[in-house]
């Protein structure tokens, strides 16, 4: 199942969620009526009066128990609209800092930074659950730009780097396909289910339970509470099955997902057999493990049955390595229950130079099958890319005070002049300091090579997502008057310039990111003319090819339909304003779109380093993430 149909799959996924949980709170609100009028007529029959009317009871009922869930739910919704940052604190997860000295942490965040890159995504903010001995991690957030990863400490201690690895990855496979944003909506939902149950609780404890003669029908509001409570539960029963039912059948993708991507199967495999030989094994000691248990890497609360949110360990075990016997655990258990027992820290040999060398030409493929899917092939270039990448510059980009600079020293001309007038700008708008951390990195910025610009830009943008919303206004004020300084926007410059508002404008909003679209095509034809017309123009010199290249790629998308080559004249205003709007396509829809841009780019038998760089800006705009190397 690739990228596309997994987005299907998850929008699928979110109607029946939605289906279920209305048919829930029909069931508890006609239960709860039920037992309402029951209770309030035995009430009145027992003090002689005339037995109240039922609709009024059904109304009045109904309407509170509604509001009761509708009112809750809205509030949990409302506090997770920070994003996957927000669910990683309600579990009293700690914020890993860019330029940690742990370095149990800093391997976490190599890991993570290394697969990110591979994955053609922002960097997730980092956390830990440090007072969990299990082995267990989540991914939170709403879209890839808002991602929260959180590992527990036993994941640190307990694994190995391979089988840390290999739970990033299937993580990872979460944040790709669309889970994330479900799993959060879930969590919001389902809170307002658990209220009803707590609240007849309360009100159980407090009523009167004696006879409803001598307490005024006080026996009858005890009953209803009881009820409450009661069918509160039901609801949670129903609420364990629909976690069960969007959540199970995911895990067995994600872990041959981590398979594929890090091939190692010893990686992944290894991290659920310690899991299965611990004995803190993968279950949460916080009271708030239910909530997120649908999104965790293992069973976390001890569910088991029609109710688990996860295959059992032992079958994810067998799926992954079809020898696996159980009995084998046990030696090996002795070892890992031992407090003392770290892992040991593997480090792999050196790589071989990264491919898709600066310059040379990119053999086209079959692009639409890499979106959201990398391979081991993805993972050592982007190992290579992060390994390669200079000292200086990757401490700046994990300095919350100078990832600004990273990405600003990354805009700078090498004409003296417009050099000049760019680092005039930084100045003016951030003071001497700012410009004198640009310079520094500019003194280096030779030992960047081009293919790791806009891997290091990415890794600066978690350090520059924390700044307040008034410094990344600023910030971005100060990017674009670099970017126009010499009066023209060039590829590399819009790529960065693209890559940056993207991920800052979902950081800040991170409920408005990640929807899966429903527009189609046909409906956007204006917008794909635009986009098509563009890359064509900056593909090709020459007008003859450029016209040819943007023929194929037309008619890939609109076969028959004679479109004209028709460049706009401002083509970086025109390209955001289609990227915009495309990226509201449904996911058949971005799929076909990407294979006609895939034909178009290649159409003259290469694609060039600049136009995977543009392609693979493109494609993140649309939430299509690429990884580095584009395969042939």
């Amino acid at each position: 199942m690739d990228f596309f149909q997994q987005q299907a799959r998850a929008r699928g996924q979110s109607r029946r969620m939605i289906v279920l949980f209305v048919l829930a709170v029909i069931t508890i609100v006609a239960a709860i009526d039920l037992v309402a009028v029951i209770a309030l007529r035995a009430g009145s029959g027992a003090h002689g009066q005339a037995p109240v009317p039922p609709w009024p009871i059904i109304a009045g009922t109904s309407i509170t128990v509604l509001a009761v869930i509708a009112l809750a739910s809205l509030y949990r919704i409302v506090s997770l609209a920070s994003g996957g940052a927000a669910v990683a604190r309600s579990l009293g997860a700690t914020f890993i800092s860019p330029d940690t000295a742990s370095p149990q942490y800093r391997r976490l965040r190599n890991v993570i930074e290394e697969i990110a890159i591979a994955s053609g995504v922002p960097v997730p903010q980092i956390f830990v659950l440090d007072q969990e001995p299990g082995i267990n991690a989540f991914a939170a957030g709403y879209s890839p730009s808002d991602a929260a990863i959180t590992v527990t400490r036993g994941a640190m201690e307990k694994l190995s780097r391979d089988q840390l690895q290999g739970v990033i990855a299937h993580e990872f496979s979460h944040v790709l396909n669309g889970d994330m944003r479900l799993n959060i909506r879930l969590m919001g939902l389902l809170f307002g289910i658990l209220v009803l149950a707590v609240i007849g609780r309360e009100i159980m404890y407090f009523s009167p339970r004696g006879d409803s003669k001598r307490d005024g029908g006080g026996g009858g509001i005890f009953f209803v509470a009881l009820a409450v409570m009661a069918f509160g539960y039901i609801g949670v029963f129903f609420g364990r099955l629909i976690k069960a039912s969007v959540s199970r059948s995911r895990e067995y993708l994600a872990d041959a997902s981590a398979v594929q991507f890090t091939r190692q199967t010893e990686g992944i495999a290894g991290a659920l057999k310690k899991a299965a030989g611990l004995e803190a094994g993968t279950r949460l000691q916080t009271v708030h493990g239910e909530e997120v248990a649908h999104m965790l890497f293992g069973d976390g609360v001890g569910l088991s049955g029609a109710f688990a949110t996860h295959p059992p360990i032992v079958d994810r075990i067998r799926k992954l390595d079809p020898q696996f016997d159980p009995a084998q655990l046990q030696q090996q258990a002795q070892l890992w229950n031992d407090p003392n027992y770290l892992a040991e820290d593997e480090h792999p040999g050196a790589m071989s130079n990264f491919a898709a060398a600066g310059g040379n030409a990119i053999a086209p493929g079959t692009i639409t099958a890499q979106v959201a899917n990398p391979k081991e092939d993805d993972y050592r270039t982007a190992m290579a890319l992060h390994r390669a990448m200079p000292a200086d510059w990757l401490a700046a980009a994990r300095d919350e005070t100078r990832a600004g600079d990273v990405v600003l020293a990354l805009l700078i001309d090498t004409a003296a002049d417009l050099r000049a007038q760019q680092l005039q700008t930084i100045e003016a708008e951030f003071g001497v300091p700012r410009r004198a951390g640009v310079e520094a990195l500019l003194a280096r910025i030779d030992a960047l090579h081009r293919v790791q610009r806009l891997p290091m830009a990415a890794l600066a943008l978690p350090a520059l997502r924390r700044r307040t919303r008034n410094e990344l206004t600023r910030f971005m004020r100060c990017l674009w008057a670099l970017v126009m300084a010499d009066g023209e926007v060039q590829i590399f410059e819009y790529c960065l310039a693209r890559l940056v508002r993207d991920q800052i404008t979902e950081a800040l909003s991170p409920v408005l990111g990640g929807q899966v679209g429903t527009r189609q095509l046909q409906d956007s034809r204006d917008a794909v003319v635009t986009l098509l017309s563009i890359l064509a123009e900056h593909g090709d010199s020459d007008a003859e090819q450029t016209q040819r290249a943007f023929a194929v790629g037309i008619a890939q998308i609109f076969p028959g339909a004679g479109i004209a080559y028709t460049p706009p004249a401002d083509w970086n205003t025109a390209l955001n304003s289609a990227l915009n709007q495309l990226d509201q396509l449904a996911p058949a829809g971005k799929q076909r779109l990407i294979e006609g841009i895939v034909l178009l780019l290649s159409a003259d038998d290469r694609i060039t380093l600049v136009e995977a760089e543009l392609l693979r800006v493109v494609c993140g705009a649309l939430h299509c993430p690429l990884p580095p190397l584009l395969q042939s």
